[in-house]
């Protein structure tokens, strides 16, 4: 298991946890057999943001993108595909999978949460998982206008229940934990150092 480093807000550094397999139940195979063993690599290239909805990844991409950075919010059209079968939108694995075949001159960050997400894991230099209240989040998404999703009784419902669900498992597979309530530019600073020189 690879050790796991939480941002929080105003927090002295602390000593990173010991965690371990996201992705759902029936995925928790497979993140064993890509996890890496927990080896750390020399330099941050690729990056992946993960979260509730709510949680900043799409402003975190844009504060990102105007850094110069690369960025890819697989909530874009293309990057996704519906599955009757999970029940849900996956990545398009052969785009995911030609996207992370290139080289890296910046930081690559790529954002989403997809239950297909973990097939690619070992792929990633970070997996940083965003993460706030679900109050916060609640109230974020009420209050934003580039995004429709969550503004229904039913998607907020579905929106809580992941975080109750879906969220402890994204954390155990996180290599990082930042806390989306710091201000935004915080929380990109800490993403941009995570993506190396």
């Amino acid at each position: 298991m690879k050790p796991v480093v939480r941002i929080e807000p105003s927090a002295a550094p602390r000593r990173p946890e010991r965690d371990g397999i996201c992705g759902g139940d029936h995925l928790v195979a497979g993140i064993l057999r890509n996890s890496g063993g927990g080896v750390p690599r020399p330099k941050m290239r690729r990056v992946l943001i993960t979260g509730m909805s709510g949680t900043g990844k799409s402003s975190a991409l844009s504060q990102l993108t105007a850094r110069g950075f690369d960025v890819v919010d697989t909530d874009d059209p293309g990057w996704t595909e519906w599955s009757d079968e999970d029940g849900g939108y996956l990545w398009v694995e052969d785009r995911m999978a030609a996207l992370l075949d290139k080289p890296v001159s910046t930081g690559l960050f790529v954002s989403g949460a997809t239950s297909n997400q973990v097939k690619f894991y070992s792929r990633f230099d970070a997996i940083v998982l965003l993460s706030a209240p679900v109050d916060v989040l609640a109230e974020r998404i009420r209050t934003r206008t580039t995004n429709r999703y969550g503004k229904s009784a039913a998607e907020m419902e579905q929106i809580r229940r992941h975080v109750k669900d879906v969220e402890p498992l994204l954390r155990r597979a996180c290599t990082h934990e930042i806390d989306a309530r710091e201000p935004l530019a915080i929380v990109v600073n800490r993403l941009a150092e995570l993506a190396g020189p």
